[in-house]
């Protein structure tokens, strides 16, 4: 494998005309011959019924989802379509009221091309062109766009296939996973200093992505090795040194959906509750404490994935909001849940949700972001009543409109989990205990936790069936 880096240059003035804001999504992903891998096909369900999309991958399915946020929730990208045409579109997320800037080349956007925003305002844009993959960085200059190339990086490894993994906090670089035949390589795309730079080699092929850290050092990666996936942490920092994270059973697929590096949360996939059937649940890192599968994620004949989790809990995990995108026979629409809470709330997606996308403020508020033909960039808001488990929401877009949504009891109760546990523990970072102690002189480098793996331990009767 190898990088081609270029030179940075004038910007090219691109011309193109902004499109409409249908909500649209990224297309097949190709390897070096051009065939849909088999490591990312889409597939769609549902006949008459409204139709839900997913990525098929080596570990399962996971729903697609409509854009990318950036970890502060500034900026957020997505490829846009206007008729047959794709094109790269960024949301400003951040001002007054959500709206969009369309970032067209002189060409269409092929469906399967990546875009991510960064925290500067620009968008990566990862295409596949004659065996390679090329990175740039896309602005608007006026009515036009500029495009900052990056370099290119080959997988000549028949099988390969590369994907940007999700922003990567501070917004200041971003990064790739090619993963091969029987090995993963990490790759630094964005903010290196010559182009696309190699950082670490993971035996096993490597899937998922989660960073655990506020540094952007710590990287989980699920691994598949000899049949089975475990959760493992790279540390970029130190040459791509891997060491586990998760181990519940020895027979067990145990996979890192998402993470919270304020408060610890993460969100777990495992069948080592029902061998053969993933089951949700959630733990947090450093906690001596088994990890628990509650009943109330399980929602029948429905694929339920967590796609934010509310930060700055520091301490309190069990306090933070988790938000699903559930996937059933009568389409997508939204969960909030609580580990501290014994149910989960639905909510109606707003119409023309970018399906999977989404993002938690520090006071509790969802974000959820939208278009229609009526408002092609907006954002429905879902903020916790003051006191209450009820959810109150509006939507925003351009012009400054706004609604009030439904209301339910339940996203915020406080309620013990029962025996909704399972096996293992998870550490890394200290187990919340309250009081919040006093806040310790800032030392002048970052110290991060080292990740600790989640031990094997007996399940026996901890879950609930």
């Amino acid at each position: 494998m190898t990088a081609c880096a270029i030179e940075p240059a004038a910007a090219n003035e691109e011309n193109g005309d902004g499109g409409n804001g249908e909500n649209a999504e990224n297309g097949d992903e190709e390897n070096g011959d051009g065939e849909t891998s088999r490591t990312e096909r889409v597939i769609t369900e549902g006949g008459e019924r409204p139709r839900t999309e997913y990525v098929v991958t080596e570990d399962g399915r996971a729903p697609r989802t409509g854009c990318v946020i950036t970890v502060d929730g500034s900026y957020a990208a997505r490829l846009a379509r206007d008729g047959d045409s794709w094109f790269p579109e960024r949301w400003t997320l951040d001002g007054p009221e959500p709206y969009a800037v369309p970032l067209p080349g002189n060409q269409p956007e092929e469906p399967g091309t990546e875009v991510q925003p960064m925290g500067d305002g620009r968008v990566l844009i990862r295409r596949f062109t004659d065996g390679r993959h090329t990175f740039s960085l896309l602005y608007p200059t006026g009515p036009r766009t500029g495009e900052l190339p990056l370099g290119a990086v080959e997988c000549p490894d028949q099988g390969t296939v590369l994907r940007l993994l999700p922003p990567a906090p501070g917004g200041e670089k971003a990064y790739a996973l090619a993963v091969g035949p029987r090995s993963s390589a990490v790759w630094l795309v964005a903010g290196g200093a010559f182009g696309p730079e190699h950082l670490a080699q993971v035996p096993g092929r490597c899937s998922g992505g989660m960073w655990l850290d506020r540094a952007g050092r710590m990287l989980a990666l699920d691994r598949e090795t000899d049949g089975r996936t475990k959760a493992v942490v790279v540390d970029l920092e130190r040459g791509g040194e891997v060491s586990p994270l998760l181990q519940i059973a020895d027979g067990s697929d145990d996979r890192l959906l998402l993470a919270d590096p304020d408060s610890g949360l993460l969100l777990i996939s495992s069948d080592a509750p029902s061998p053969g059937r993933p089951r949700l649940g959630w733990g947090v890192l450093g906690s001596t404490l088994p990890v628990r599968f509650p009943e109330c994620l399980r929602v029948p004949d429905c694929a339920v994935t967590p796609f934010a989790i509310q930060p700055g809990q520091v301490l309190v995990p069990e306090s933070c909001g988790v938000a699903l995108r559930v996937d059933g026979p009568m389409g997508s629409w939204v969960g909030v849940w609580r580990p501290a809470a014994r149910q989960v709330q639905h909510l109606p997606a707003p119409e023309g949700w970018l399906a999977g996308a989404g993002l938690w403020t520090e006071g509790g508020e969802l974000l959820l972001p939208y278009a229609t033909a009526d408002t092609p960039c907006g954002v429905a808001r879902w903020a916790a009543a003051s006191g209450h488990g009820a959810l109150a929401g509006e939507a925003e877009g351009p012009g400054g409109t706004a609604g009030t949504g439904e209301t339910g009891a339940g996203a915020g109760d406080v309620g013990p989990e029962g025996s909704e546990g399972g096996g293992g523990k998870v550490a890394g970072s200290p187990e919340p205990v309250p009081p919040v102690p006093p806040v310790p002189p800032v030392p002048p480098e970052p110290v991060v936790a080292r990740p600790v793996p989640l031990q094997q331990a007996p399940l026996g009767n901890l879950v609930t069936k």
